[in-house]
């Protein structure tokens, strides 16, 4: 298929890869459990295809997402939208998490990972679901709130000091409501939270005004972190052509093993520069409020490991490192919108990478691509506006994280469906279904 043919099945792909391109974008996670079965079933590539130009769907999709986010701030922090800082901490580690994945994903049979599509996911899933539940409720509570601060607000103009009272009752009551994780609510204070994401009661006119002369948007120039920017491209590049190089070794080889290797430096260094300023309180996570400014040494340790899961779990089943770090950023008390647009934001460089990879290991048609890469950056794109209306008009960040539920939830639903049809198939046809020989793999 290295000629593109326009027919029903580009149009039925396009639309499916539009759909997946924006779900994606609004839930943080990607699509690739949606462009892989596309790929297959639709447009009628082998799974060898369809995995490289997924990772280049979803690096459309991120691109667009990224840029859109570029000039957006956080909604109540004066800092942009994607913590620059939390993904300088857990990338480095993320980019080794996807390299160990790769040569498990050769090593393990199909219906083992199938198996632990199943299983591993149910942690992150329930996770999201717990969060969304939880957060769906604090934003009722906080409407109803709102509702007693209008009301209460007419009855003052009415009753002259009344108002006064009624106000300052109002915005305490709004204070001391938070949205927190499941499982954090014991842990976060109110201070920690987003209380801006949802709708204000002001007390008087200097303050709705100072509200709405709030910059939602900046310039480019201004609003990002360039020197943590560069020093997370500097290790992508690092890790990139590590992986070229591997790519033209003999797999087992002397040199093969001293090129994988190198990775576990680069990664190490790259989390530990970043873990020793966030311990000594040289730099700090804002998005995470008061638990962002003081780090314990577990703590760090724990995040770098999630980092290292994702990159692991994420491309062993396929499903995206985005799946595993939005719940687990929704659980450290960061906010709907910031979770997502800081995973995006960090997929951005593993799925780059690994497009770049495959087309080095065996080079993928690239018209469709190309192609397919547009279709999911458009469609990022548009996800992006949508959801942020969506958002505004029903004041609900809660949305974000159930896109992410029913995103995984279809995930696991096709990718799973393709494991057990393929697990059916070989145990009619009675092949080898055992672990493979690595080394055997690519001789």
């Amino acid at each position: 298929m290295e000629v593109f043919v326009f027919g029903w099945r580009i149009i039925v792909g396009s639309i499916i890869g539009f759909l997946g391109g924006a779900v994606g974008s609004i839930g943080g996670g990607g699509g690739g459990g949606i462009f892989v079965p596309m790929l297959i079933y639709i447009i009628g590539f082998d799974p060898k295809s369809s995995a490289p130009i997924s990772k280049c769907m979803g690096t459309g999709g991120a691109l667009a997402t990224v840029y859109y986010n570029l000039k957006r701030r956080h909604p109540t922090l004066d800092m942009p939208i994607m913590d620059y800082n939390l993904a300088l901490l857990i990338q480095p580690m993320l980019m080794l998490g996807i390299s160990i994945g790769v040569s498990l994903r050769l090593v393990f049979p199909d219906w083992i990972v199938t198996i632990l599509l199943f299983v591993l996911v149910i942690g992150p899933l329930t996770l999201a679901i717990l969060n969304g539940r939880a957060t769906w409720k604090k934003e009722t509570i906080l409407k109803k709130d709102v509702v007693k601060c209008l009301e209460h607000g007419t009855v003052g103009e009415e009753s002259g000091n009344k108002s006064v009272s009624s106000s300052s009752s109002c915005g305490t009551s709004m204070k001391t409501n938070s949205v927190v994780p499941f499982f954090a609510n014991e842990r976060i204070g109110s201070e920690g939270m987003d209380q801006n994401s949802f709708p204000s009661c002001p007390s008087n006119s200097s303050e709705k005004e100072a509200n709405a002369s709030k910059q939602v948007q900046v310039p480019i120039f201004e609003n990002n972190y360039w020197r943590e920017i560069v020093y997370l491209v500097f290790i992508w590049v690092a890790f990139l052509l590590l992986q070229i190089a591997k790519s033209q070794t003999t797999t087992c080889s002397v040199l093969y093993w001293v090129l994988s290797s190198m990775q576990i430096p680069i990664s190490v260094g790259g989390s530990l520069y970043q873990a020793v300023n966030l311990y000594k309180g040289i730099k700090v996570i804002p998005s995470m409020g008061v638990r962002g400014t003081a780090f314990k040494k577990h703590q760090l340790i724990l995040y770098c490991l999630t980092g290292l899961l994702a990159g692991m779990v994420g491309e062993l089943l396929r499903l995206g490192a985005g799946f595993i770090l939005v719940p687990f950023f929704l659980e450290l008390g960061i906010v709907p919108q910031v979770s997502s647009a800081t995973s995006t934001f960090v997929v951005t460089f593993s799925a780059s990478m690994s497009a770049i990879e495959f087309y080095y290991l065996r080079p993928f048609p690239i018209p469709y691509a190309l192609y397919f890469l547009a279709v999911a950056g458009i469609g990022g794109f548009v996800g992006q506006i949508v959801g942020r209306k969506m958002v505004t008009l029903f004041r609900r960040p809660s949305i974000i994280i159930f896109v992410v539920v029913f995103t995984i939830s279809l995930t696991v639903i096709l990718l799973g469906g393709i494991g057990i049809a393929n697990m059916t198939d070989k145990i009619v046809l009675k092949p080898y279904l055992g672990f493979q020989n690595l080394c055997r793999k690519h001789t």
